[in-house]
C-alpha cells in the first residue's frame, strides 16, 4: 500500500460524499427517477469506498476488514431498495452504524491513521445504531447527523491530504 493510494481511497470518498449531498438535495426538486439515480451511483460509490478500505485493513485482520465489506453492502443493497420501497425508510442506518463501528475498530487497532479518527467512526457507528430507538432518535437526531457527518469526513479528508502511515502498514504484513 502506498500513500497515494490512501489518497485515492480518499478522493473516490470525497466524490461518494458529493454525489451523496447531490442526490440528496435533488430529492423533491426533480423528477423521482433523477434523484433515485443520483443515490443508485451514491451507493455504488460507497461500495467502492469499501473496498478501497478492504485494502487499506486487510493487513491488521482480514477477517474482520471482510465483515466490514459484507456489512457495508448489505446496507448498500438495503439503501436501494428503499429507494423503490423494497425496504423501510431509513432502515439501512443501524447496518451503517455496525460498518463505521467495524472501521473505527480497524482504525484503533491498526495505528495507521490517528487514533481520533478510530475513535469517532466508532461514535459515529454507535450514533447511526440510534435510529434503532425512534424514542431516542427524536431527541438527538441533528447530533447522529453530525457525529456521522463529522466522522466519516474527518476520515476521508486524512486520507485525501494525508494518505497512511506506510511503514506501519508494511510492518502489518
Amino acid at each position: 500500500m502506498t500513500r497515494s493510494r490512501a489518497r485515492i481511497t480518499g478522493a473516490v470518498y470525497l466524490l461518494y460524499f458529493l454525489t451523496a449531498i447531490l442526490a440528496a438535495s435533488s430529492i423533491g426538486r426533480v423528477p423521482v427517477a433523477y434523484s433515485d439515480a443520483a443515490n443508485l451511483i451514491a451507493n455504488a460509490g460507497y461500495v467502492a469506498v469499501t473496498l478501497l478500505l478492504y485494502q487499506i485493513f486487510q493487513p491488521v485482520s482480514r477477517s474482520i476488514a471482510l465483515l466490514a465489506v459484507a456489512i457495508s453492502i448489505v446496507g448498500c443493497v438495503v439503501q436501494s431498495l428503499s429507494l423503490f420501497h423494497l425496504a423501510p425508510p431509513h432502515s439501512s442506518l443501524p447496518i451503517f452504524g455496525l460498518f463505521n463501528l467495524t472501521i473505527g475498530y480497524l482504525i484503533l487497532r491498526s495505528t495507521l491513521l490517528p487514533r481520533a479518527l478510530g475513535v469517532m467512526m466508532a461514535l459515529s457507528g454507535l450514533a447511526w445504531l440510534t435510529v434503532l430507538s425512534p424514542d431516542l432518535l427524536k431527541h438527538i437526531t441533528m447530533f447522529v447527523e453530525i457525529i456521522g457527518v463529522l466522522a466519516e469526513g474527518s476520515l476521508m479528508l486524512w486520507l485525501l491530504i494525508f494518505g497512511i502511515n506506510v511503514q506501519r502498514w508494511n510492518e502489518q504484513l
